[in-house]
């Protein structure tokens, strides 16, 4: 039960992270205004806060593997919100990282 715990909370983190990222980007590169930056920010300190949640109490061990998340999950962001289409090298990259989050957290460790 913790990994599929700890997997809905790296989706909710890279939910609110990427999505802080985007309200930003669209607010200062694409003009959209105040209000999106100040979205922006307040989803970026949500996910500040849910990447507490995760099970494991290492900071360096959850924030390395949140990077694998991080890259896989802005690739989909960019696909369903600005319709970017990643080539096959986007995609091998993508895979790679989220080996290496299955790896970082998921991997049998003696206590």
């Amino acid at each position: 039960m913790i990994p599929a715990r700890s997997v809905a909370l790296f989706l909710l983190a890279a939910l609110f992270e990427i999505g802080g990222c985007w309200l930003v980007w669209q607010g200062l590169r694409d003009h959209r205004g105040l209000a999106w930056i100040g979205a922006g920010v307040v989803s970026l300190s949500v996910y500040g806060f849910v990447a507490t949640l995760q099970p494991d109490s290492h900071f360096g061990r959850i924030l390395a593997a949140y990077g694998g998340v991080f890259v896989a999950g802005s690739l989909v962001w960019g696909m369903v919100a600005d319709r970017y289409r990643p080539d096959r090298f986007d995609v091998i990259g993508a895979v790679l990282c989220l080996i290496g989050v299955g790896v970082i957290m998921y991997a049998p460790r003696g206590r």
